[in-house]
């Protein structure tokens, strides 16, 4: 564990807490939080990938998302796609489930999100008519004979390995898994981490949870896992109640770890990017709050059956919209989007194309 020099940080971390605490109340009272987090979800899965070296278009992420490709996917919009549904799995939970076993597999994308798959209790008496509610050989005579069963049918599986029938899995490739990295043991050293700094203040706890992930390199073919991690953190200390744009603020700041920094160096490395990516927050929600108002104007004159309305939460709650997903998602003719963006005039958000055809608007 690192030595940090608590009387020169103290100040810095009280300051950049107090932050993050008024951007949460601010996102909260806005009434835009769930269109904020949504934006936020999309834009960091993009940055996220940048960061690896790889571009990928927020718009082709956004009709990926809906269902809608226009053209194949690629690999790397595919792995945009995992960093979207990482983020969108860490907010579906409780904030200390993703800093578990469990919550890192679901994140990874080999563990069930919701608890898919884990059995779970029927309450009441199950139903007399139904023979599927009752374990097998329920009503025999003979209360031993379910547990032979199980038993023959465990040596029977035996016996087809031992004979070469059932394939054993296989083990994953040299040529993209490291053999001398130990996965589970990786793990186990960054949850002991976690564990060990509970009672440190939430962002140094944070910000060496995410330089102890660096160190142990964990998960190579999932660099961006990390900084979702670290905001999973300041969620699960109740710093906020949303997950903070880290990757924009990585992005934006010079920190570029090199391995050789000292842990008082890491620590601010880590500040600067808190406070890039607040920054970053704060401009986004300035920009939602602004639309929609402006836009606002248009829709308390319509009438109370127009879809208007739910075309404007829509631009609230994706970076871009086009006339088909807008028809797709609000159930509507392609015919009737168009009569309603002509309806918002001059609220209407900037076209981000530059094309006549098939083209996207958004809030930018």
């Amino acid at each position: 564990m690192p030595e940090l020099p608590w009387e020169a940080v103290a100040g810095q971390l009280e300051q950049i807490t107090i932050s993050v605490l008024r951007f949460d109340a601010r996102l909260e009272a806005s009434g835009l939080a769930a269109g904020w987090q949504s934006r936020c979800d999309m834009t960091e899965a993009v940055r996220a990938l940048i960061l690896d070296g790889h571009l990928v278009d927020v718009g082709d992420l956004v009709l990926h998302d809906a269902g809608m490709d226009v053209r194949h996917p690629t690999r790397e919009l595919t792995r945009a796609a995992a960093a979207l549904r990482a983020r969108r799995t860490a907010l579906a939970r409780p904030a200390p489930w993703p800093l578990s076993i469990d919550g890192l597999a679901a994140l990874r994308g080999i563990g069930p999100v919701r608890g898919e798959g884990a059995h779970k209790p029927t309450r009441g008496k199950p139903d007399p008519e139904d023979d599927e509610a009752y374990p097998p050989f329920a009503n025999d005579a003979d209360p031993w004979r379910a547990h032979f069963a199980e038993i023959d049918a465990l040596l029977e599986r035996t016996s087809q390995v031992l004979a070469g029938e059932t394939p054993l899995p296989k083990r994953r490739s040299h040529l993209v898994y490291d053999p001398d990295q130990d996965e589970a043991e990786a793990e186990d050293l960054w949850l002991d981490v976690v564990k060990r700094t509970s009672h440190w203040p939430a962002i140094a706890a944070a910000a060496v949870a995410w330089n102890a992930w660096l160190d142990l390199n964990l998960y190579t073919r999932l660099p961006w896992l990390g900084l979702i991690m670290a905001a999973a953190i300041l969620r699960a200390r109740g710093l906020t109640s949303h997950l903070l744009p880290l990757a924009a603020g990585f992005k934006q700041s010079k920190l570029r770890p090199q391995g050789r920094e000292g842990a008082r160096e890491k620590l601010e490395g880590f500040c600067q990017v808190l406070e890039e990516a607040l920054a970053i927050a704060n401009r986004d929600l300035d920009r939602l709050i602004l639309a929609r108002e402006l836009m606002r104007r248009v829709t308390d004159k319509c009438r109370s059956s127009s879809r208007l309305p739910e075309l404007v939460e829509l631009f609230l709650s994706r970076p871009l919209v086009t006339v088909p997903l807008g028809a797709k998602l609000l159930q509507v003719t392609p015919k009737a989007i168009d009569l309603m963006l002509a309806q918002l005039g001059g609220a209407l958000p900037r076209e981000l194309t530059g094309r006549t055809r098939y083209r996207a608007r958004g809030i930018v």
